[in-house]
């Protein structure tokens, strides 16, 4: 059972992260026409060889159920920024593959996301607190963090 003080800890951290994600999400939305999560798929994508992830990949990557993927990648298919074509030498898979037209609204987008991520998150931390925290965070997300 955790103490008093690890739930403060906790629950501080968890609306810490809701109240970022959905300010970066609104300035998306307002600027872009772009959710957070289409634009984590495109980053993810543009991040691939050959711009390409199966779409099992892609799930684990940004995090979402299979069912979301797939419909997040008809949304974004639909406006010309994905493509899905048949995985090489398996009659069954998928990749969702990242169009010049995705990868450049990606380029336009990342402009209103990557200063929203310096002014709501890096500045509000000094140059050591920031270390920090990237360490932190590293641990949680590799094996030994759990």
């Amino acid at each position: 059972m955790p103490t008093r003080g690890e739930l403060g800890v906790w629950r501080s951290f968890l609306r810490a992260h809701a109240r970022l994600t959905r300010i970066l999400e609104a300035e998306l939305i307002a600027e872009q026409r772009l959710s957070l999560a289409a634009y984590d798929v495109l980053v993810q994508l543009a991040e691939a060889p050959q711009y390409r992830l199966r779409m099992t990949e892609l799930a684990d990557a940004v995090l979402l159920s299979r069912s979301g993927v797939t419909r997040l990648v008809d949304r974004l298919e639909r406006a010309g920024l994905v493509l899905r074509e048949r995985a090489d030498g398996d009659g069954r898979g998928v990749v969702a593959v990242l169009t010049p037209l995705g990868l450049d609204r990606l380029r336009t987008a990342s402009g209103t996301h990557l200063t929203g991520v310096v002014r709501h998150f890096a500045e509000v931390f000094d140059r050591a607190e920031l270390e920090a925290f990237g360490r932190y965070c590293d641990r949680f997300a590799s094996d030994q963090g759990l």
